[in-house]
């Protein structure tokens, strides 16, 4: 039982750390292997591929039923004096999905793919590194993710034609399994891969060359929009793009300094939180301050060095998750952060009414010096960035929404975002300094304290159904059918608009159009539903004339060089909207 109260706070801090960040479906684990580790110049030597998919998980087969998804391809980097003869795929299972007319054929389980490496009769002796690239896409029982790529490698020992060679292969009984003879070249590079595993949407859909975000740059940003509009927001954001007018962010209407101080005066509240407020005379007497100070003077140091810590702690570590997560969108567009949240907060919402014992305050009670080194600056900053770990449920949810929320509006453009989470810690520390000096009156834990936890638990939980909500929202919004989305495109496609970005761009630029960028997936359903409805309208097309209109295919927006432009826009998902206008 003590191993789980201990194992709970760690969770819980990992998660509020990290914040969950774009968490998608668990890992695939990778195993090459080889039949004969040893080889020859000249011969030939048998591979495996030990693919472990985990449970609940399924990944499209080698060779879909339905050409528009995405195939399980494995392909191999160039190796000068090494032919990929074949790779062997094993026989597939099939599995109903919502959306589909037909089963789908997939792989479950253990999937295990053979492939045959022949070696030139020129290849040196010594170690021969084969790289190799797994691309995938899983989906479970209701939809299918992002596709994705796992790096590999098989390393082969070439010994001289005299050597004898250490037969016995790494897992015979698998071996015995693959029908070796029986199976096909495979690409060779990632590039060629890449190729094949593009799903037959509209002709000359494709990843546009790295140039096309030089010539992207050339064009003025004037609006950019996500997610799913209605006909009237949609002419909306083509009128305000026309005039200049910029979205409103959120601190536009309500100013920095506001928000900096909202934020500020509820880091000063978090001190009177029961997880924080009987802590405070504990750690003022480990730290040697308060009534157990030297001086005011030095108590005032010892506070201020306490409360600093905990602003620094909050605004590094709020700093690292923001920056990282605003590489791509922001990290609360992924569903399982979502979802994973609201389990936290629920999780913390039972600690608020007392169903189960989170406390992380008590480890830093535990915590022993020396009395030397007692009234020290050094030991005051270190309890200070241990009591910011360590404040407990009632924090948590304040500082995992503070930090989500600087995320967000730093990826909209907002470099005050980032001042944040080192301003909620601020808060936190602002009464360190004088009760370490000892001029704080405090108010004392009671009764009142069992009042206040229940009142912030039901709002953790209101939270929770939030976030449970939103989670729900986006995945639900995957949940299409890729032939109807290609099939959408095509239409728009034969109706004018570009399939590709660059041919696009140089219209506009050529012609001195205005640009509308449309950015889309084949597992995006909000794509789907926009191309059927809102831009089918006569008050959008009639807006949209005189427009040189694109679309552009980002099945992976995380990718190269589509990751580059929706960064551009402040764009956290699909579908994506840009106007620009052309370069005078």
């Amino acid at each position: 039982m003590v191993g789980l109260r201990r194992a709970v706070p760690i969770a819980l801090l990992t998660l509020a750390l990290l914040g969950l960040r774009q968490l998608g479906p668990a890992p695939l684990q990778l195993a090459p292997l080889l039949e004969s580790v040893q080889v020859h110049p000249g011969t030939m030597v048998r591979a495996l591929l030990r693919v472990r998919i985990p449970a609940g998980l399924k990944l499209q087969a080698n060779q879909p039923r339905d050409p528009s998804l995405i195939p399980t391809v494995l392909s191999f980097d160039a190796v000068p004096g090494v032919t990929v003869t074949e790779t062997v795929f094993p026989d597939t299972t099939e599995v109903e999905l919502p959306g589909y007319a037909e089963p789908l054929v997939v792989y479950a389980g253990d999937l295990v793919i053979g492939v045959t490496f022949e070696l030139d009769a020129d290849v040196p002796p010594g170690d021969l590194v084969i790289p190799g690239h797994l691309q995938y896409q899983a989906c479970d029982d209701r939809q299918c993710f992002i596709p994705r790529t796992i790096d590999t490698a098989w390393t082969l020992q070439v010994v001289p034609p005299t050597q004898p060679i250490a037969r016995g292969a790494d897992d015979a009984r698998s071996f015995a399994t693959i029908a070796f003879g029986t199976g096909e070249p495979p690409p060779v590079t990632a590039a060629e891969a890449a190729a094949a595993i593009a799903p037959p949407a509209p002709e000359a859909v494709g990843a546009p060359p790295a140039s096309v975000v030089d010539l992207f740059d050339e064009f003025t940003i004037r609006s950019p929009a996500g997610s799913y509009m209605g006909e009237d927001e949609f002419v909306q954001f083509v009128e305000n793009a026309e005039a200049g007018v910029q979205p409103a962010g959120f601190f536009d209407d309500k100013g920095p300094i506001a928000i900096l101080a909202l934020v500020f005066i509820g880091g000063l509240a978090l001190n009177l939180t029961p997880c924080v407020l009987p802590m405070i005379p504990i750690n003022l007497m480990i730290i040697g301050a308060g009534a157990q100070g030297r001086s005011r003077g030095r108590g005032f140091l010892l506070g201020s060095a306490y409360g600093a810590a905990m602003a620094a702690v909050y605004g590094v570590l709020g700093l690292a998750v923001v920056l990282t997560a605003g590489t791509f969108g922001t990290i609360n567009a992924s569903p399982w952060f979502n979802l994973g949240i609201a389990g936290l907060f629920v999780v913390l919402a039972l600690a608020m009414f007392d169903a189960i014992s989170i406390d992380f305050s008590r480890f830093s009670s535990r915590i022993q010096f020396s009395q030397q080194s007692r009234g020290t600056v050094m030991l005051a900053f270190g309890m200070g960035a241990v009591a910011a770990l360590l404040a407990g449920a009632c924090v948590a949810p304040v500082v995992i929404q503070v930090v989500v929320f600087a995320s967000d509006q730093y990826a909209s453009g907002s470099g005050v975002a980032l001042a944040l989470p080192f301003v909620l810690g601020l808060g936190m520390a602002c009464p360190w300094p004088l009760a370490g000096a000892g001029f704080s009156a405090l108010p004392k834990p009671g009764a009142w304290m069992v009042q206040v936890k229940q009142v912030m638990g039901v709002f953790i939980l209101a939270m929770a159904a939030y976030y449970a909500y939103v989670g729900y929202g986006i995945l639900s919004a995957r949940w299409v059918d890729p032939a109807k989305v290609a099939a959408g495109v095509e239409e728009m496609l034969e109706a004018g608009w570009h399939a590709s970005l660059a041919e696009g761009l140089e219209t506009a630029k050529r012609e001195g159009t205005p640009v509308l960028v449309d950015f889309w997936a084949t597992w995006c359903k909000n794509c789907l539903v926009m191309d059927q409805t809102t831009m089918k309208s006569a008050a959008v097309q009639a807006a949209l004339d005189g427009y040189t209109k694109i679309k552009v295919q980002a099945e992976d927006p995380e990718a190269p060089p589509y990751r580059e432009l929706m960064h551009r826009i402040g764009a956290i998902g699909l579908p994506a909207y840009v106007i620009l206008e052309p370069p005078r």
